[in-house]
């Protein structure tokens, strides 16, 4: 802030409002008008920028001062630039003003010389002089028509055209009758028309009244925006004292010249009067615009020395300040360049030395940060690579991984950088197949190999794609191995599911055809052959076709259900209370065709998801007639349904498990457990969880299945619920269910 109001910033904008403002008083003090309404405001707005500026100048006169009493480089230097320049300034600006002040008091006065007054009364006293010889003309002339008129003795009606008569002759613009009560008689205009076509100009009651009482009387009116009019209105006596008498109007346009004149001289002797009242105003006014003004520049010329002074000085003690920064070791110093002068030159020969010292200490560190820099590229690559990336050094210790390293592999790697891969295989014992996998790679010491690989994880197995090059080193050294894997499990199911997609499509259609004329064909058979039989053929015939029905019956279902695993119908996703769905399910199953302890675990804050309810029940049903059926030798059989909300981050999930007290899932199967037509079960398709696992992908879910260490197995389905719903309750009863 301190360095802003020592600036050159206020006072060009300083300086321009009060130039402004002088201006706006120059023009108030040469217009009345504006001289009464805005000479004072404007008066007291340049008084506080005059105020303002002054401040201004002394906040840099006491900064002045304070560097010369703190011996600052420079300051006394200043000091006498800015005695030498305010000296150069206020000597010139003095003696205008003394000169100025004379010029304008000699110029006023000369303006209110006494012959000019005299010249203006002149004019005034003559030009009423010639109006009143007008006006006294028209009232003889008045006077002589109005005599006419009453020796005349003509009636109202025939008086119209002797008052033509009469216009015509002595020259006038208007002649009009009236009657003692200002009734119109007659009237003859410039036109020639009479009264009956044109309304003439009436004159005020007090002038006719005047005429009631035998006087003439004029006057001089105006006529619209522009022009005058002479009016004189006289009495017509008859010579019947009987008979009513009369008024007569005479009208006379004055010509245009005579009305311009008349203004021109008006206004000029106004203007003068006006000039002449405010003469002493206008000369204060001038003389305080004037030291104004002197006093404005002044101070500029201050203000100008001060920056003046500071501009030149900056740059010497610039240099100062620089040489005892290089003095203490500081080669990074660079100083403003001046301008293009001597000392522009001299700072600016300065900075090259010291640029020339700084470019000679940075090629030193040049290579240390071009190689942090490189470090950083790579791990900026590696931390957005969607591959896992883990690198060794030659003894085989782990150097570095990135995050999605920890994501496929589903463990933390950070406390394993600097420990051996047996370490490795040891805290994470699913990790084995992976570590040896690696380990034998690297004991064949191959510069490049490849693999695939098995692992066991939370969500299954998973297959991995490793490939391995081997880093070279300095002078030719082994530098290391670095290692590159994908998850390619989602890409496999995938394209097991397409090829298994098509192989039910196939079948289904091969051997749905067929089996309706062999069910048709057996029971023909039966009806037709049955009664003439004896009773061990009819026997054998009996069993025999029964048995080809329930198989045809059987094929129907398996066709069935690979038409169900080949087309799925199209999803119809609705808002579902997965809670509400498992209820209606399992009381299905509740009874004595299905001696199975069914419990339930159902989590109240459970979302509501968008899915399908038709197929998330068929995945219901799949998953509790598979372990109903698992459960079957198992004394005391019990089967849990639990569900929770969860989530991490933006994601929010509900999940389901599926988990009973049965001999669990048979180890030969576990890999290939989701695939089409695997099954133990004697009479069993093997596309019940194909099916399940298809309809939880459609809902961008995910499932795994496992064995629990204390028996059992446990099947966890994952479905995304909305963020907005995470953690609202569901209207439950209670949170645990159980039924015997």
């Amino acid at each position: 802030m301190n360095r802003f109001l020592t600036g050159v910033g206020p006072l060009a904008v300083l300086s321009v409002l009060l130039l402004v403002a002088l201006i706006m008083m120059a023009a108030a003090t040469q217009n009345s008008a504006l001289f009464g309404n805005i000479y004072w405001q404007l008066l007291i707005a340049n008084l506080v920028g005059i105020v303002l500026l002054i401040a201004l100048i002394a906040l840099n006169l006491r900064k002045l001062v304070r560097q010369l009493r703190a011996r600052t480089m420079g300051s006394l230097l200043t000091l006498r630039l800015l005695g030498f320049f305010v000296l150069l300034s206020v000597i010139p600006v003095t003696v205008v003003y003394v000169f100025s002040i004379q010029a304008f008091n000699k110029g006023i006065d000369n303006w209110f010389d006494v012959k000019i007054e005299h010249a203006l009364n002149d004019a005034l006293a003559l030009g009423r002089t010639a109006l009143d010889a007008l006006k006294q003309d028209l009232e003889s002339k008045t006077r002589d028509m109005a005599l006419e008129l009453e020796l005349a003795e003509l009636p109202d009606r025939a008086v119209a055209p002797v008052l033509y008569d009469l216009r015509e002759h002595y020259g006038v613009s208007e002649i009009t009758l009236f009657a003692v009560d200002g009734r119109i008689i007659a009237s003859a205009g410039h036109d020639g028309l009479e009264a009956r076509t044109l309304v003439p100009d009436r004159p005020h009651d007090s002038l006719l009244s005047q005429a009631r009482q035998g006087l003439a009387v004029s006057t001089i009116d105006p006529m619209g925006r522009s022009g005058l009019q002479l009016r004189v209105v006289a009495p017509v006596h008859p010579h019947d004292l009987s008979a009513p008498s009369r008024i007569l109007q005479v009208l006379q346009q004055l010509p245009d010249h005579y009305s311009k004149l008349g203004d021109s001289v008006q206004a000029a002797f106004a203007e003068y009067e006006k000039l002449l009242y405010l003469r002493g105003p206008l000369k204060f006014g001038f003389t305080l615009t004037l030291t104004l003004v002197a006093l404005l520049t002044l101070l500029t010329a201050v203000w100008a020395a001060i920056f003046t002074a500071r501009r030149l000085v900056t740059p010497i003690r610039d240099l100062a300040e620089g040489t005892r920064a290089v003095a203490q070791g500081n080669y990074r110093k660079q100083l403003p360049v001046p301008g293009r002068d001597e000392l522009g030159v001299l700072v600016q020969s300065f900075n090259e030395m010291t640029l020339k010292i700084h470019r000679a200490q940075i090629e030193t560190k040049h290579s240390q940060r071009e190689a942090e820099v490189q470090r950083t590229y790579l791990e900026t690559i590696l931390t957005h690579l969607s591959s896992g990336v883990l690198s060794f050094d030659p003894r085989m210790r782990l150097r570095t991984h990135n995050t999605s390293a920890d994501q496929i592999l589903g463990v933390d790697l950070r406390d394993g950088n600097g420990r051996t891969l047996k370490w490795v295989a040891e805290a994470h014992p699913q990790l084995k197949p992976f570590v040896d996998t690696i380990q034998d790679a690297f004991t064949r010491k191959r510069n490049e190999w490849h693999a695939e690989v098995g692992i066991h994880g939370q969500t299954g197995r998973r297959i991995l794609i490793l490939r391995g090059t081997m880093m070279p080193g300095l002078r030719g050294r082994h530098g290391g191995h670095v290692v590159v894997f994908d998850d390619v499990t989602a890409l496999i199911q995938a394209q097991r599911d397409a090829a298994w997609g098509e192989v039910a499509r196939r079948l289904a259609h091969e051997i749905k055809n067929p089996l309706t004329p062999i069910q048709l064909s057996a029971e023909r058979i039966r009806h037709k052959c049955m009664d003439g039989l004896a009773a061990p053929a009819r026997d054998t015939l009996d069993r025999a076709t029964r048995t080809i029905v329930e198989q045809v019956e059987s094929l129907k279902a398996m066709v069935n259900a690979f038409s169900d695993y080949a087309r799925p119908a199209p999803m119809q996703p609705e808002p579902v209370d997965i809670n509400a769905l498992i209820r209606d399910v399992v009381e299905l199953y509740r009874g004595r065709h299905y001696p199975v302890d069914m419990r339930l675990d159902l989590d109240p804050a459970a979302p509501l998801i968008s899915a399908d309810p038709g197929r998330l029940r068929q995945v219901l049903h799949n998953l509790v007639l598979n372990a109903v059926d698992a459960l079957a030798a198992t004394p005391s059989p019990t089967l849990t349904l639990q569900t929770r909300a969860a989530g991490q981050g933006e994601a929010h999930w509900v999940e389901l498990q599926v988990h009973d007290n049965g001999p669990g899932f048979d180890a030969s199967v576990m890999d290939r457990l989701f695939e089409p037509y695997v099954t133990t079960k004697d009479k069993g398709t093997g596309l019940g969880l194909a099916i399940v696992k298809k309809i939880v992908e459609e809902h961008n879910g995910t499932l795994w299945a496992e064995n629990l260490g204390e028996g059992g197995a446990r099947l966890t389905i994952r479905l995304p619920a909305p963020a907005a719903d995470h953690g609202e309750a569901r209207g439950t009863p209670t949170a645990r269910e159980k039924s015997a």
